[in-house]
């Protein structure tokens, strides 16, 4: 059976774009370009994106590596984003955990951001029309385009072949049930008040488990289990970390 795939074209840069770029590059210089020092995970997607945010938080947390996080679902402001990482710097994080909402990448936000990983959560447009999927897909493959050093796909996503191009320049891992998988999902439980899932990494199994449930839930933490595999970070550490996500508690610098 074929696959369709969506060609995603750089669009050209309209005048609006371009005085966004000129912004963003002020911003950078006024607080000395912080994100120079900084390693940066940004994870988009339609879904998920603030989930997973906070997984790979406890996971750095409980790897004990200094990590700063500006998760929201809702749009990021480039003053806020580069006011972020001026704070994370001055507190001496290693990481910094950031979502890219489409509206931000499509305002050319993380513009000039040097992006260590780039993830993505799910590709899953609802009630859009042909033109308005195009811009939505280009919005989301900006972060892909910015020369990330890893990259992190969801290969059960059905719109996996649209960013199926994208490489990382030192890693490309992709995360899913599918058997092509790099992290593999191996089997699910939902529970009442929780979600488990086994995965394997190279061979290798392991069992995460969190509070939050939802099938949902299995995709965020292979997700956020493939991103703390690019770090070198071991599955027991992982496993820690995704376990001590509650949502109830609020993440900042750590």
């Amino acid at each position: 059976m074929e696959t369709a795939v969506t060609t995603v074209n750089p669009p050209s840069k309209p005048k609006s774009s371009r005085l966004a770029r000129a912004k963003v590059k002020l911003l950078a210089t006024y607080y000395g370009h912080p994100a120079r020092d900084l390693r940066l995970i940004c994870i988009t997607g339609s879904t998920g994106k603030a989930t997973v945010a906070h997984f790979v938080h406890e996971i750095l947390r409980s790897a004990s590596q200094p990590a700063a996080i500006l998760a929201s679902d809702q749009d990021i402001k480039a003053t806020v984003l580069h006011k972020f990482l001026n704070n994370a710097w001055k507190a001496k994080a290693t990481y910094a955990i950031i979502t890219a909402p489409a509206s931000a990448l499509g305002n050319e936000t993380f513009y000039g951001l040097p992006i260590y990983v780039a993830a993505l959560t799910d590709f899953v447009p609802s009630n859009l029309t042909d033109p308005d999927l195009q811009t939505y897909l280009q919005a989301k493959s900006t972060l892909f385009r910015m020369n990330p050093e890893v990259v992190v796909l969801n290969r059960d996503d059905a719109h996996y072949p649209d960013f199926a191009t994208f490489r990382g320049k030192n890693e490309t891992i992709t995360y899913g049930a599918s058997s092509d998988s790099n992290l593999r999902i191996e089997s699910s439980k939902l529970y009442r008040r929780g979600t488990e899932a086994s995965l394997s990494q190279a061979g290798t199994p392991f069992t995460v488990a969190s509070f939050l449930t939802g099938e949902p839930i299995v995709s965020y933490m292979a997700c956020a289990a493939a991103i703390a595999t690019a770090l070198n970070i071991s599955p027991a550490v992982i496993a820690e970390g995704i376990a001590n996500y509650e949502p109830k508690e609020s993440a900042g610098l750590a």
